[in-house]
């Protein structure tokens, strides 16, 4: 009934936001595996109808459904978790097909800034976690229809960099109570995505953390100069500012 005004602004637009709030209260709140069922196929429906919503403009759609599907693929329920995986994959073929099949660029992003923040709020990364990653690349591998372009490859990296992210989390609790270990490891999980500025900002912002409880107050101003430099050359990519003129690698910051 609606979808004329659902589409304007290609799709970014309050009342968008409102219908999409709407289904991420159904994950939000508990629901019985039956239930969540037909939310996953009511969901699946509606990327399949408003693709621009998530692949286009501001991602913050993009990243809170990310965020809730994940949450779903750590459910304690098996079919919850089947359920969950597959919606993941038709979402990452969405944003493939979108891109017209040449990446996953802004899904893979927000899977991996999900992955990171629920580390923090739920504590994923156990059995069942691992279990949902297997039936993602399962679904790749078995997708006939992608079969002849990079779109399981790019499946295949994506759940491998997860898989990393929850290592070093996991070495990051081994280490806790060992500051310097901790930003050591802190600092190579940065440095390993150079090429993707919003994450390497996201553990940069940790470190700094780290190293300001810790009372080591001028290796936290390094790592918030390196977030302001990554920022500034992002802006110079963008055309926003002409003043920046060195590009902002990896410096020693432990």
């Amino acid at each position: 009934t609606f979808q004329r005004q659902l589409q304007q602004s290609d799709c970014q637009n309050v009342l968008m936001k409102k219908v999409f709030d709407t289904h991420m209260l159904f994950l939000q709140i508990n629901q019985s595996a039956a239930a969540l069922k037909h939310v996953f196929a009511a969901l699946r429906l509606f990327v399949g109808k408003f693709p621009s919503a998530f692949f286009q403009g501001q991602a913050d759609l993009c990243g809170s459904l990310c965020y809730e599907i994940l949450k779903c693929c750590n459910h304690r329920s098996r079919s919850t978790q089947t359920e969950a995986s597959a919606l993941l994959y038709f979402f990452m073929r969405k944003n493939f097909e979108f891109n017209k099949q040449k990446s996953i660029v802004r899904s893979h992003l927000q899977l991996i800034k999900a992955v990171s923040q629920l580390i923090a709020d739920a504590g994923i990364g156990g059995s069942r976690f691992q279990h949902s990653l297997a039936i993602i690349n399962n679904f790749a591998n078995g997708d006939k229809q992608m079969k002849n372009v990079n779109f399981p490859a790019e499946v295949k990296d994506l759940t491998k960099r997860i898989r990393t992210v929850l290592m070093a989390t996991a070495q990051m609790k081994e280490h806790e109570k060992d500051p310097e270990m901790l930003v050591d490891l802190q600092y190579s999980l940065a440095n390993s995505y150079a090429s993707t500025p919003e994450l390497r900002r996201t553990w940069l912002e940790s470190m700094a953390k780290i190293h300001a409880r810790n009372g080591d107050l001028s290796e936290a101003a390094m790592c918030y100069i390196h977030i302001a430099a990554l920022i500034a050359e992002y802006l110079k990519r963008k055309g926003k500012i002409n003043i920046f003129k060195t590009n902002c690698v990896p410096i020693n910051i432990i």
